[in-house]
């Protein structure tokens, strides 16, 4: 009976210590699990990180060093137009002539300070004020003269300093036919340019910008031949 009651404790014991020892593996696996699924649950927000600031990096400040040719170009081509513009006021005879200079110089006016902004926000130079003048610009002038608006350098249409001083010293008709003239060839390499914008570009303001002078360069060119063909 003794031996008896000692192998039944025994048994107790044992299955006591395996209950709690299975318990103990049950308490582990559960830890080991939350920490597991902690692991894999910080894996994704890890590898999700890049992706997020993916498109920051792509962005690069949304413009490309197409858009700083386009900037860079128009500023003086529209400095350019202007200053044609402002002589009209005085040298024109026909009402439309001053009515297209006027329209050509609020136009511009504005853009070359949006142009001009862009290039500083961007760290590019901007483009000297002497650019738009007569100096510094005699053979892109010569090469479009004869190229039409496929003048090399961005700078398409760009008025000589001679074309630009026989302007100045003309007036009433001959101004008026000598303003057009010229305008329409400033302006088909104003929408030369605008045209590699729209497809070279990547800031998409600029690409707007390049939308209105096609659209409205285009127009004013109409305009203009009409003006001509009818002895302006």
């Amino acid at each position: 009976m003794t031996a008896r009651r000692l192998f039944r404790a025994r048994r107790a014991a044992v299955t006591s210590a395996a209950a709690v020892t299975a318990a103990l593996l049950v308490a582990a696996c559960g830890t080991d699990g939350a920490d597991t699924h902690a692991e894999h649950g910080s894996v994704p927000s890890a590898s999700a990180s890049p992706s997020a600031s993916a498109p920051g990096t792509v962005e690069k400040g949304g413009h490309n060093a197409a858009d700083v040719a386009f900037a860079q170009g128009m500023i003086p081509h529209h400095r350019q137009a202007v200053a044609m513009s402002v002589m009209a006021r005085e040298r024109a005879s026909a009402p439309e002539v001053k009515e297209l200079a006027a329209a050509i110089e609020k136009a511009q006016g504005p853009e070359i300070r949006t142009l001009s902004g862009w290039l500083t926000s961007w760290g590019e130079p901007v483009p000297a004020e002497d650019a738009a003048g007569h100096s510094g610009h005699d053979g892109h002038g010569e090469a479009t003269a004869s190229a039409g608006t496929t003048g090399a350098g961005g700078m398409a249409g760009m008025m000589t300093e001679q074309e630009m001083d026989d302007l100045e010293k003309s007036s009433g008709k001959a101004f008026d036919t000598a303003f057009l003239k010229l305008m329409v060839k400033h302006h088909e390499g104003a929408v030369a340019m605008a045209r590699t914008e729209r497809q070279q570009g990547a800031h998409q303001p600029a690409k707007a910008m390049a939308d209105d002078i096609i659209a409205s360069q285009s127009a004013e060119i109409t305009r203009m031949n009409g003006l001509l063909g009818s002895g302006g």
